[in-house]
């Protein structure tokens, strides 16, 4: 559910799971989808077939028997799970702070609903931080535990850093897993209350242990500047790691593809301001904020007079390459796509851990 860009899926996939259902409201969305995923697979797998959305409506106008009809048509397997990460403004700390009761925290509730109706093997419910850390709005994840438990689900809850899982972001996401007992008991050896906490083994990098606060990150400095880089910082953390010439040349599809640049700001903004509410411009040997390109949004670039390529801000959300976004989309909806996805190789980290918690459990 809430696929928008296929960035949970990817990370899925490349994990060892297989992804045969899909559901998008947003039309142009499921376009971009479309056109990124079928350039991914047919790099990986040299396929030919289009992949597409399979349902292109709202979560709210979707039920159960239709799912499983369309998803299973030869029967439901011994082995399936739901994945998703429901719309998250209504619980960030920068959004509105509406809860549960706003259009997109609404539809949390609806996730759950429908997971509690189709009653898959395992789940996981992706979002932000502030649902867990807010108390108004972890009175009401409180709620939606409390249902998943009463059918019979375990869960584990963690907010984890992609900045941790080697991404060059610093964006933290509630992470959600859910199990059902029986099978959980089956990869743990013993029974488990529902009431439990703590089981699932989490994806932790050593190398990159409170990497925020461990090594020392260079400041601000005047842009036009040629900043050294610190010897002792993980250079794959930094965003000149990623969107350098050597790197990234301008043939790579979408790295073209960025606004232009009108505003006197894009001379004077120091780089590595980032604590603007607007025109934040990245710092080369630094990681970059959350990902969050809005209407008025869009990162700046370090050491260039503009904000950063479609091409770029995906390289700090860990979309690979080969995933690729069509030419004549508007470059708004290239941005929200990429900014409204989980990170690719948070995503994949977590898929793996849970792969491997099958595997240790002889269920896969």
């Amino acid at each position: 559910f809430f696929t928008g860009g296929g960035f949970l899926d990817m990370g899925f996939e490349q994990a060892g799971f297989r992804v045969i259902w899909t559901n998008e409201s947003n039309p142009l969305f499921a376009d971009l989808y479309s056109y990124g995923m079928t350039q991914w697979k047919s790099y990986r797998k040299s396929i030919k077939d289009t992949i597409k959305i399979s349902a292109v409506k709202s979560i709210e106008n979707i039920f159960a028997p239709e799912i499983i009809k369309t998803a299973f048509p030869k029967g439901r397997p011994r082995l399936f799970g739901i994945i998703g990460g429901p719309p998250c403004p209504d619980f960030s700390v920068g959004g509105k702070n509406e809860g549960g009761k706003g259009i997109n925290g609404r539809l949390s509730k609806t996730y759950i609903e429908r997971i509690c109706s189709i009653m898959p093997s395992f789940f996981v419910f992706e979002n932000v931080p502030g649902l867990y850390n807010t108390r108004i709005h972890r009175e009401f994840l409180a709620k939606l535990e409390h249902r998943l438990e009463q059918k019979g689900y375990c869960l584990d809850l963690k907010i984890l850093n992609a900045l941790e899982m080697g991404v060059p972001q610093d964006r933290e996401r509630l992470i959600m897993i859910g199990m059902k007992r029986s099978l959980l008991k089956k990869c743990l050896g013993r029974k488990i209350d529902v009431s439990e906490r703590g089981w699932f083994t989490w994806p932790f990098k050593p190398e990159y242990k409170n990497v925020k606060k461990d090594f020392e990150w260079p400041s601000m400095i005047k842009y036009g500047s040629k900043p050294r880089k610190p010897k002792d910082i993980p250079e794959e953390l930094t965003v000149y790691y990623w969107i350098n010439s050597k790197k990234l040349p301008n043939k790579i599809q979408n790295q073209n593809d960025t606004f232009k640049a009108k505003s006197k700001k894009f001379h004077s903004i120091k780089e590595g301001d980032t604590k603007r509410k607007s025109f934040k411009r990245l710092h080369r040997y630094r990681f970059s904020p959350t990902v969050c390109y809005g209407h008025n949004e869009v990162h700046l670039h370090p050491w260039k007079p503009r904000r950063l390529s479609v091409r770029e801000a995906m390289r700090i959300q860990g979309i690979p390459d080969t995933y690729v976004l069509p030419e004549d989309a508007t470059l708004s909806s290239k941005f929200a796509i990429v900014s409204n996805g989980v990170p690719v190789p948070l995503a994949q980290q977590v898929a793996k851990k849970l792969y491997t918690f099958f595997k240790k459990g002889r269920i896969v």
